[in-house]
């Protein structure tokens, strides 16, 4: 087993890459309480076990989200999310979703899955579904999939005609990355965070709306179990780009992993 050095985290293979859901860009500004830590609750790992810890998906190309359990591996969560710095939430003036390059563009260079001939959205379908059905025609157009969304810690089968049941999270909001300094970036950049499978998973409509650019301290995902995961997540991709967190929300994300 080998470790990513600028994270500490570990770089071990996720296994085949499969095929998964639909998405939509969610907009929403609703928010939910943080509440505690991961408890005893399942939703930990997807009901075929692909799902993949985050410490051992780096670059957010396996599958699902896996719960970080046992001592180590939640002494290691904690030590990653310490490295993440924290600053003061700054204004969402000027803030627009196209500062980050069209949805789901697959030219942002630089990020896993740019390029192949299919857009970002359909990429995580793909990735992360199962028993993924396409368009006739098509090997990257998803119509129908099975997938387990971590956040809910239910079973979602997915029809193209009923899009918005599944959307693509955001795991740092673009908004919250604007307020935090993404908003001094050049376009390039930005469309890297917008379009990079570690800062993305496709999850239970209706979550995503309630999230909306909430932080941790705002909003932490339904289940319990995939809490500290999150933390994880969010702090992995805070760490790549070099964005700040506020303190709340990354004494949040420790508390959900149990420092």
């Amino acid at each position: 087993m080998t470790r990513n050095k600028g994270w500490g985290i570990r770089a071990r293979s996720a296994g085949p890459v499969v095929i998964a859901a639909v998405a939509l860009l969610a907009g929403c500004e609703g928010v939910q309480g943080a509440g505690s830590p991961a408890g005893d609750e399942s939703g930990g790992a997807a009901s075929d076990g692909r799902a993949v810890s985050p410490l051992d998906n780096p670059d957010g190309t396996g599958p699902g989200l896996a719960s970080v359990t046992g001592e180590s591996d939640r002494a290691e969560a904690v030590d990653l999310i310490t490295k993440v710095t924290t600053k003061g939430r700054g204004p969402k003036t000027g803030y627009d979703r196209d500062e980050f390059g069209y949805a789901w563009m697959d030219t942002a260079d630089g990020v896993p899955l740019a390029r192949n001939g299919c857009d970002t959205r359909n990429d995580l379908l793909k990735l992360h579904g199962r028993d993924v059905r396409f368009r006739a025609g098509s090997d990257c157009v998803v119509v129908s999939m099975d997938l387990y969304d971590p956040y809910t810690g239910k079973d979602i089968a997915w029809k193209k005609a009923k899009a918005a049941e599944v959307q693509i999270d955001h795991v740092v909001p673009l908004s919250y990355s604007w307020q935090m300094g993404s908003s001094r970036w050049g376009e390039e950049k930005r469309r890297q965070l917008a379009n990079d499978p570690l800062n993305l998973l496709p999850v239970d409509g209706s979550a995503n709306s309630a999230k909306g650019d909430s932080g941790p301290a705002s909003w932490l995902p339904p289940s319990k179990a995939i809490r500290c995961s999150y933390a994880v997540r969010f702090a992995q991709v805070a760490l790549k780009y070099d964005l700040p967190v506020t303190a709340p929300d990354r004494s949040a994300m420790l508390e959900q992993c149990g420092a």
